[in-house]
């Protein structure tokens, strides 16, 4: 089996371990570490990432995979599983999406040594931990006030990464473009596949998405061999080559008269923009055929303001 080591300790066969990979200082002193638990099996198999709080806000993610560990979900029958519930454990200190510098750590990849504290964090990551990685999900959710329906993002012409997509299971699948300085991106150039795992709102809980992000990663471990037990999926995932946002032509009282997951027509109202005083309600409606795969909980909009999120199969 290949020789395995992060943060200079030898992660041996039937290891389980916890470690915690030293980022920085708060400037209390305290020290910022990212716990990194690794489960790795007897039997020879592939390594996959499970990680969450990339934006330290996106806490769905995070319970998600805490209740995988807590409940000894982890444990591979062959190959290994590096768990990380927490990358940005600045941003989960502090309640917000960034580190204190106000940079995304996902457009910092690969990071550097002596740059930002977000492409300090990326580069460790990268330098530590993603070269053992063949295969990763990584746990997202909707922010600022908007809710994401269960959803797998991967760029599907990329190797691996339909059949890991499917293997999960999620109600839904969209075709999303790599972005510059994102984990996907670079994970891409060393030829490893990572889907992301968009589900639910930032700060706030949600069972069906926890409960949905727990069952597609079983399948994604049985599809790679790791276990021998799997989760049927209820439904086929419905693809989406193409994705549009509604946005608001108004400022005003936002309603939606359509709920996450619901199948909407061209030309159906899905809600209305209204003045605060009384004075006038305007419509808002569906530009294509699609499915609601995202939306604003927020009722206060303004121009320009993201609403409702289609995914068109």
């Amino acid at each position: 089996m290949a020789e395995m080591i992060i943060n200079n300790i030898e992660i041996r066969p039937g290891d389980d371990l916890l470690i915690r990979l030293n980022i920085s200082r708060l400037p209390s002193g305290t020290q910022i570490d990212i716990p990194i638990h690794v489960f790795r099996s007897e039997e020879p198999g592939p390594v996959l990432l499970l990680m969450a709080g990339m934006h330290g806000d996106e806490v769905n993610g995070i319970e998600t995979i805490r209740r995988m560990i807590r409940r000894r979900m982890l444990q591979p029958l062959r190959g290994t599983i590096l768990a990380i519930p927490i990358l940005n454990i600045y941003g989960f200190l502090n309640f917000s999406r960034e580190v204190p510098d106000g940079k995304d750590v996902n457009r910092s990849f690969p990071g550097s040594a002596t740059g930002s504290l977000a492409s300090r964090v990326a580069a460790r990551f990268t330098r530590e931990v993603l070269p053992l990685v063949d295969y990763g999900i990584d746990f997202h959710t909707g922010g600022a006030s908007r809710s994401n329906f269960p959803q797998i993002r991967c760029e599907l012409e990329g190797e691996g990464n339909e059949p890991l997509a499917q293997a999960f299971g999620a109600p839904f699948i969209l075709d999303s473009k790599l972005r510059p300085g994102s984990l996907r991106k670079e994970a891409s150039k060393l030829g490893k596949s990572i889907i992301v795992y968009e589900s639910g709102e930032s700060l706030r809980l949600d069972e069906t998405s926890i409960n949905t992000g727990i069952e597609g990663t079983i399948r994604v471990m049985h599809h790679l061999g790791m276990t021998d037990t799997s989760v049927p999926v209820s439904h086929p995932p419905v693809v989406c080559k193409k994705t549009t946002w509604i946005r608001a032509r108004r400022a005003g009282l936002f309603r939606s008269f359509v709920k996450n997951g619901q199948a909407i027509s061209r030309g159906q109202q899905v809600g209305t923009v209204a003045d605060p005083y009384g004075y006038a309600s305007h419509p808002i409606t569906s530009p294509v055929n699609g499915y609601v795969i995202g939306l604003n909980h927020m009722p206060v909009v303004n121009q320009g303001d993201a609403i409702l999120h289609i995914g068109v199969e």
